[in-house]
């Protein structure tokens, strides 16, 4: 089975993408599917306008994923400040029919106001939740085209379209781990610089930053010519 994954696309985070998409497939040992949500190629599917409280492009968008899927079978989304650090054969093992979506259900409220490049640090109950989902497609048909577009940031991070959070499954936290909000852990499978990556200036020197730019070096690099 492809393991189908999508993955915020965010104009001012190019270089993020790429070096998430390349630590996947690095350390996949089954086939992946890799799909950018990236706003120019929703044209006429993703509407709505942006919003001041919007800290990336995907804020909403991902939210489509069950929709590109065809509501069948099953797909992940995750946020593209972040870096595989084991296979994600891993985390497609943890899919469980019993659940509409499964995520790490952190108890996180920054205390900061403001995050990389100014954005507005919003605060909410359920905060990054939503940021590495399973979705178990054919169970979130209530996120339709037309209920992405119109429905508020809060019903759709706080998976109010659900109805029953008890729909809501839980992952291991090393699936979604905080930088600078966590601890270091050897052993986090999906590191997340929620806070800002290191590819800001102003975050060059967090926690797996090394591991970051080590990355990015093999993501850049190309076999001398013969």
């Amino acid at each position: 089975m492809v393991a189908r994954v999508f993955i915020g696309y965010d104009s001012k985070e190019v270089v993020a993408y790429h070096v998430l998409a390349h630590t996947i497939i690095e350390k996949a040992t089954i086939p992946v599917q890799i799909c950018p949500i990236a706003l120019d190629t929703l044209a006429g599917i993703f509407t709505r306008e942006r919003n001041a409280l919007q800290s990336t492009e995907f804020s909403f968008s991902r939210f489509l994923t069950p929709y590109l899927s065809g509501y069948d079978g099953w797909s992940v989304f995750m946020d593209c400040d972040m870096i595989m650090r084991r296979d994600i054969a891993e985390l497609w093992a943890l899919r469980d029919d019993n659940y509409a979506v499964q995520v790490v259900k952190h108890d996180y409220q920054p205390a900061e106001d403001t995050k990389f490049l100014g954005q507005v640090q919003t605060k909410y109950e359920k905060k990054n939740w939503s940021s590495v989902i399973l979705f178990n497609n054919a169970q979130c048909d209530a996120l339709s085209m037309d209920y992405v577009n119109e429905r508020s940031g809060l019903e759709l991070h706080q998976f109010k379209w659900l109805g029953d959070d008890e729909r809501i499954g839980e992952i291991p936290r090393q699936w979604n781990h905080l930088v600078g909000v966590y601890d270091h852990d050897p052993e986090a499978a999906l590191v997340h610089f929620t806070e800002g990556g290191p590819y800001f200036p102003s975050y060059a020197d967090v926690d797996y930053a090394a591991e970051w730019f080590a990355a990015r070096d093999r993501m850049l690099s190309v076999a001398p010519e013969a």
